[in-house]
């Protein structure tokens, strides 16, 4: 018999599989911290299912290289609507 905790590793790391999915979405998804989720799937998943775990991986590996770009692209696009709201802001004075 599985515990809750093994059923929610299980689950975590199926949706992450299956939709490519960040820690922090599924965290959200979940309604978990993203502690747990990421120590649910790098500490507890290897016991339960190692191919399932070998797939996980993979995913987090790739959102880890990838995340430098889109925090570079919040930021941009972050200044750039206050630039747009300063103009709107100057249009009207």
């Amino acid at each position: 018999m599985r515990s809750n905790y093994d059923e929610r590793t299980v689950s975590c790391a199926k949706y992450i599989s299956e939709t490519g999915k960040t820690v922090r979405e599924a965290a959200k998804y979940f309604g978990l911290s993203k502690s747990t989720v990421h120590k649910d799937l790098t500490t507890r998943l290897p016991e339960l299912d190692s191919e399932l775990f070998e797939k996980v991986r993979k995913i987090l590996d790739i959102n880890k290289a990838e995340r430098h770009m889109s925090g570079g692209l919040a930021t941009k696009h972050k200044y750039q609507e206050m630039k747009e709201r300063l103009s709107a802001v100057r249009e009207i004075l």
